[in-house]
């Protein structure tokens, strides 16, 4: 019988400003959080991802790596980043050159369940809980659907 290859989780290479809280367990590194940043348990942050100052990243959310998360934002319970549109019918396979950014302003609260693929957010935004966001947001506002959708101007 075969052993499996255990890897630890943990904190390991964040750039971590001030009063930064982090429950445990997570897999974060490599990334850069701001001052009073909360990172809740059961969270992955990826490298090279970077989160403001005084944003909170609740429990079982997924940050994957070309995420900017702005400052003053809630980013809720199972919320999830994407980096690869599979644009050519399936995964990148690594090919980290397929992958693309996401950029999220200040003041965005992302709901529960939340998907957000890689896209553009302005600032003073509400993503509604399982909104999946495809298209860019220019407007700030309240959003929700799947595709996202402006339900209202903020």
């Amino acid at each position: 019988m075969n052993k499996p290859t255990i890897v630890e989780s943990g904190i390991v290479d964040v750039a971590c400003g001030t009063n930064v809280r982090i429950v445990m367990p997570v897999n974060v590194y490599g990334c850069t959080l701001g001052d009073d940043c909360f990172v809740g348990p059961f969270v992955e942050i990826q490298k090279g991802a970077s989160i403001g100052s005084r944003t909170r990243v609740q429990s079982h959310a997924f940050v994957c790596e070309l995420v900017t998360i702005g400052e003053d934002c809630v980013v809720s319970h199972g919320a999830k980043f994407i980096n690869d549109r599979f644009d050519e019918g399936g995964p990148a396979h690594g090919d980290k050159s397929k992958w693309k950014a996401t950029i999220v302003g200040n003041n965005v609260s992302i709901g529960t369940n939340a998907t957000i693929l890689p896209v553009t957010i302005c600032d003073n935004v509400v993503i509604g809980a399982g909104a999946v966001v495809t298209k860019d947001i220019l407007v700030p506002g309240i959003y929700a659907g799947n595709p996202a959708r402006l339900l209202r101007k903020l």
